[in-house]
């Protein structure tokens, strides 16, 4: 499956704009986090674009978030994929594989990196590793992101700082499909 069919297959599920966005950045952010890591690039932004796909479906029950969204790729993807979908529900699983604690970050960090950008007038251009530090310190700005999530990419070699900056560059990268200048 390429980008373009699981963009389509995500949206006969999720109807809401601002979650197909969010799935974009997080993708794009997997993609970026898969070649600093020497990982399948396709694959792990598929990871990120996927990752909700069963979000509007349990209407946000996060006792199936994730377990649902799983069931639904087993007719696409490999185990593996839809194991790493499940479990970025850190509510009721612990992110253990490389992929799994690559999607939880990206999923958080995409989060906060897209309220820097609103606050910035859209601009994610205006967006530097400063401001995510920042904010990331400022536990009252974008509180849905989970912070202890994002710092979990350190477990995979990666500085928080450095992190910043390769999200930094991926969403610069999908600006456009994000409604960001």
């Amino acid at each position: 499956m390429d980008r373009g069919e699981a963009l389509k297959l995500l949206q006969n599920y999720v109807k809401n704009d601002k979650l197909i966005k969010h799935c974009i950045a997080t993708s794009a952010i997997m993609k970026e986090l898969a070649k600093e890591l020497g990982e399948d690039e396709e694959r792990w932004e598929l990871l990120g674009l996927l990752h909700d796909i069963d979000y509007e479906l349990v209407e946000g029950d996060m006792n199936r978030h994730g377990v649902v969204g799983s069931e639904i790729l087993r007719k696409y993807f490999d185990e593996s994929f839809c194991e790493t979908v499940k479990h970025h529900n850190y509510f009721i699983f612990e992110p253990k594989s490389k992929e799994e604690i690559a999607l939880v970050a990206s999923d958080n960090i995409s989060g906060l990196i897209v309220a820097c950008a609103l606050v910035k007038g859209r601009k994610i251009s205006a967006v530097t590793t400063k401001t995510v530090k920042e904010k990331f310190k400022e536990k009252s700005f974008a509180r849905g992101c989970n912070r202890e999530m994002i710092a979990k990419i350190e477990e995979l070699g990666i500085s928080l700082e450095r992190f910043f900056e390769i999200a930094i560059k991926a969403l610069e990268g999908v600006k456009d499909e994000l409604g960001l200048e």
